[in-house]
Formats: structure tokens, sequence, C-alpha cells
């Protein structure tokens, strides 16, 4: 009779991959439901046009530009002078004592940021407080210049 003394071999463990998977699976599912997407704040949206209100649309605005060399315009006017006093007096001009008028500030990509500050250091001596800025949207998506 011959004894069999070769070790046996233990059963290797398994790797159940199943529970894995699903796991994997609940989690994109999650990452896919709470993403927000850039495409989605993208849309092109065309409004709707009507003619008959276009000409007194914004009759009220102080449109302020302001070029690349430093000059000023208001409403399309070129202002006299480059100084804050010569704009605060063409706003208080234009205004006309209605301290409600929002002021929109045109400036150029290039203007230097101390002639955007006298635009609105003008406009509060002649007390307008109501500024906002004009920008243009970029025809090239995201090239970062």
């Amino acid at each position: 009779m011959a004894m069999n003394f070769r070790p046996r071999r233990a059963e290797e463990p398994e790797i159940n991959l199943i529970p894995f998977i699903d796991v994997l699976l609940v989690v994109l599912i999650f990452l896919m439901l709470t993403t927000t997407y850039a495409k989605y704040t993208q849309l092109k949206v065309t409004l709707p046009v009507a003619e008959s209100n276009r000409l007194d649309s914004r009759p009220r605005e102080l449109i302020v530009g302001v070029s690349s060399e430093g000059r000023y315009s208001l409403n399309g006017q070129p202002v006299d002078g480059s100084g804050v006093d010569a704009l605060a007096a063409a706003l208080a001009a234009a205004a006309q004592g209605e301290r409600d008028r929002p002021v929109i500030i045109s400036a150029d990509a290039m203007a230097a940021h101390q002639s955007v500050i006298n635009v609105m250091d003008a406009a509060r001596r002649v007390g307008l407080v109501q500024l906002t800025f004009a920008t243009q949207s970029s025809s090239r998506g995201g090239s970062g210049r």
C-alpha cells in the first residue's frame, strides 16, 4: 500500500467581478446625471424681433465709449478733453439731472485700466450709480485670446 504524501492543492480563491461592475455602473450613472455640460450653456437662441419698439427701446442710456488711446465719446459724440472733470461735465449735461439713468461703459479691449476707472469716477461724481460694461461675444469659441 503506497501512501500519498504530496501536499494537497489549496483551492485558489475566486474573485467575483459582478458586484464590482454593478457598483461601477451605479457610480457612472450618478456622474452622468449630475454633470453639467458646457454645450448646454452655449445654446444658440434667436430672439423674436419687434419692429414697433425698436427706436425707443433704450432712450435713457448713456453710452460712454473708451478708445484704446484713452479718448472718450458719449452717445457717439467725442468728449473734449480726457480728464475726469471734462467727462463728468459731459455726463451731467447728458443726464439732465436724472440720477437713475444707466451708464454703459463700452471700452476697447486694449484701453488702459485707468481710462475705465476715470469713467466710473466721473459717473460717481455726477451721481449716476447704474454702471454696466458692454461686451461682445467671441466668434472663436475658447481660443484663450
